[in-house]
């Protein structure tokens, strides 16, 4: 097993910029062999980089959440409602059509909760509640995403059904 406290300071923080610049383990491996004349094991290198404290980038990875972000609209955030918008808006401007929640009288397997949810654009789903409290919804269409407004008259709905029941 190699030890760190072989290493200067210098080596370490090349070591460090490596790992900056995108180098994965078998690099640093291979260059820590090739510039400091020192041969180690996959795992003497991995290790060698948690003592040291490094933590490894995945440049193609940070990239793709970049990109992502970047495609994101900028004015994104003004357009979305709040609950404060939806309390202004009339029912029936709050989505193509009211939203409607039923509760199950008896719960699915696996959750706490757990029925039926109609969105104003009349796309249905099943809601639920995990275990855990997470609030779920599985759409009879695949990939179908509600609106923005209809999730929060959602929201709203299933408190208002949820205390009555």
């Amino acid at each position: 097993m190699f030890d760190a406290k072989k290493l200067t300071n210098e080596q370490v923080s090349i070591i460090k910029e490596w790992a900056a610049q995108g180098a994965q383990l078998a690099d640093i491996q291979q260059q820590i062999e090739e510039e400091m004349k020192y041969r180690l094991t996959y795992m003497d290198t991995r290790f060698l980089v948690l003592d040291l404290g490094i933590e490894l980038r995945n440049l193609e990875e940070e990239a793709a959440v970049a990109a992502a972000s970047d495609e994101a609209e900028p004015d994104a955030k003004q357009d979305e409602l709040t609950e404060d918008d939806l309390e202004i808006l009339p029912p029936e401007t709050q989505a193509n059509g009211p939203v409607r929640v039923t509760v199950d009288e008896i719960a699915r397997p696996g959750v706490m909760a757990s029925g039926r949810v109609t969105f104003g654009d009349s796309q249905s789903g099943m809601w639920y509640v995990d275990e855990m409290g997470r609030l779920g919804i599985d759409p009879d269409t695949a990939g179908y995403r509600p609106s923005e407004a209809d999730l929060l008259a959602f929201q709203r709905e299933l408190q208002q059904v949820m205390e009555s029941h």
